[in-house]
């Protein structure tokens, strides 16, 4: 396979250094003037163990919230303080409505391992009935690419494909299905046997897995852009949470959205041409793909399990651009139905990304990559270090001297959470702050929205300290050989008996208990000042049994409590045919 000279970029790298260089000062300044007013709060009455302890533990903690905040205000400058503040995030959506038709083919891959084959199935003829609609149908072929093991689960996957061949008339010829007989490199594996056995044959290609959901005019969208901009690599669509029947989804969904929104266009100013790729939902270049993004094998011998940012950094090694195309428009993802289902997703995420480690010492990579890479595992070694935190604070506080500046410690409690909201904070200042149709309407008017977004921040204080601790766990059980398999899910809502949710989240309980115990004995002030950032540990059993209520969940879909604008639109021409699926939403995009 032939794969053609890099061509030019889409900015100037002095420009982009400059970027980086004036993000970099920022969150530099806010962490070190963090880090000493903390040490100056704690020096009071003098050092001891658990200060020491502390102040390293939030050495280690802070920066994914800085980072996270700077971004936020970034996006917010971009989105609301720039006239063209989209387009310096985004340069080449200049070229996304041109209109000219399409001329490279393009293979549309759902990757899936043991899931729901009449679900997965239905997603992707969902996808494929919304390409058709745009006319340019005929240049897409269609892939299943199935990892089962389960027999009962291989004969509906077989059987759901033939029914699909069947009814396809004229294009089943496009449609194919291909079972691999072992699960070699995981999702990863898969994808690479098709590009090796297949991909010669087209341009780009389309990886979804089994909850994804994509509109055709967002696939075209990209696509224009792709073939106009040879220099990208991999085009990565900013994914939202799809509507759901879910309580959990839903509450979880309205603050992933709005945490997003801002968040992403901040990173993408800076990140550029090293921007994130998530593994699905995204336009790929398959020749440079397959010629340079080849995973290696571990010093073990393993896998690599999160693969996504490893063949980011490798295409842009290549000289090939990782962009993200920072606005919502027709991308969509399902979320975990119930709080133990999020749980388990985000471990396995862990366990992945903690794998990075061992590959940033890769040759060749740029810095910005390795730094990405350096990122995906601060996300979650911040969770030893606040479980840290939260336990040795009320030893600290026992032992504070006369004259301690309780006073300095609230404001930078309060300081600090505000930041650690900050993404989510910008998304709701960003709805707030759009007039007409575009601001607080999409979302039911001011009340149903501003009631949503309290509820939804409360909650994620409980999801934030379920979370943490489970991590910790892990982190702790990794160097001992700890495995965590994970092979299909759960995406339908359903309850949560108590037995269940107990035998889940009884540690969390435990932890909570001791520690209001604690300390109540020895610091009754800071336990109840602590309460946002602790009270989620004695909650997580209710929260879970609740959230997971069907019944709630109707209530909330009944009310549209929680929904996001593809549930409101009125009236409109569905662009993804599926009964609860998403329907398109009109993307912001600039006029060529």
């Amino acid at each position: 396979m032939v794969v053609q000279d890099t061509p030019a970029k889409l900015q100037s790298p002095v420009k982009l250094f400059r970027r980086r260089r004036f993000v970099a000062v920022l969150n530099l300044i806010v962490y070190v003037g963090l880090l000493l007013w903390l040490g100056w709060i704690l020096s009071h009455g003098g050092w001891d163990a658990p200060k020491l302890a502390i102040l390293t533990a939030f050495a280690v903690a802070a920066p994914w919230t800085v980072l996270g905040a700077c971004n936020a205000a970034l996006g917010y400058w971009l989105l609301h303080l720039r006239r063209d503040g989209l387009l310096e995030a985004a340069p080449f959506l200049t070229a996304s409505r041109n209109g000219r038709p399409l001329k490279k083919r393009v293979a549309v891959l759902m990757t899936i391992r043991n899931e729901d084959a009449n679900r997965a199935i239905m997603r992707l003829r969902a996808v494929k009935a919304s390409v058709d609609r745009t006319g340019s149908g005929d240049l897409f072929d269609w892939f299943i690419l199935s990892d089962s093991c389960e027999p009962s689960i291989i004969l509906r996957e077989e059987e759901a494909f033939a029914a699909w061949r069947a009814d396809s008339g004229v294009d089943a010829d496009r449609l194919h299905y291909r079972r691999r007989l072992q699960n070699l490199g995981y999702k990863a594996g898969n994808i690479r046997d098709f590009c090796e056995r297949f991909g010669a044959a087209f341009e780009f290609m389309i990886p979804l897995d089994a909850d994804s959901l994509m509109d055709g005019e967002t696939i075209l969208l990209m696509l224009r852009i792709c073939e106009a901009y040879p220099a990208i690599g991999i085009l990565q669509s900013l994914v939202v949470g799809a509507p759901s029947r879910s309580a959990f989804a839903r509450i979880f969904q309205f603050g992933m959205r709005h945490g997003m929104r801002s968040y992403t266009m901040g990173a993408s100013w800076w990140g550029a041409d090293c921007g994130p790729y998530w593994g699905h939902n995204a336009v790929v270049r398959v020749a440079p793909f397959t010629r340079y993004c080849e995973l290696p094998k571990l010093n073990n011998g393993g896998n690599i399990l999160s693969h996504d940012q490893i063949e980011a950094a490798f295409m842009r090694r290549a000289g090939f651009e990782v962009r993200v195309l920072p606005i919502e428009s027709g991308s969509f993802e399902e979320n975990p139905p119930t709080l133990l289902d999020f749980v388990t997703r985000e471990l396995r995420w862990c366990r992945g990304n903690m794998q990075y480690v061992r590959l940033w010492g890769l040759r060749g990579l740029l810095p910005v990559s390795r730094f990405q890479l350096f990122w995906a595992v601060s996300m979650f070694i911040g969770a030893p270090a606040w479980t840290a935190i939260i336990s040795l604070a009320p030893v600290a506080a026992a032992g504070a001297a006369d004259g301690f500046p309780s006073g300095s410690l609230k404001a930078f409690y309060a300081l600090f959470l505000t930041l650690h909201f900050a993404p989510k904070l910008a998304g709701f200042l960003d709805v707030a702050m759009t007039r007409g149709s575009g601001g607080l309407r999409r979302y039911g008017g001011a009340f149903r929205f501003l009631l949503a977004a309290v509820v939804e921040t409360f909650s994620s204080f409980v999801i934030g300290a379920v979370t943490s601790l489970n991590v910790s766990l892990l982190l702790i059980a990794l160097p001992f050989g700890h495995s965590y398999d994970w092979s299909g899910q759960r995406r339908d809502a359903y309850g949560l008996s108590f037995s269940d949710a107990t035998r889940a989240f009884w540690p969390h309980t435990l932890f909570g208990v001791v520690l209001f115990a604690v300390g109540a004995h020895l610091a009754p002030t800071l336990l109840l000042w602590s309460l946002p950032v602790t009270l989620g540990y004695v909650a997580a059993v209710p929260f879970a049994m609740v959230t997971a209520s069907t019944s709630l969940g109707a209530f909330f879909v009944r009310t549209g409590l929680f929904s996001i604008p593809e549930e409101l639109v009125d009236d409109p021409e569905p662009a993804l045919d599926l009964d609860g699926a998403p329907e398109r939403s009109e993307a912001s995009v600039p006029a060529e």
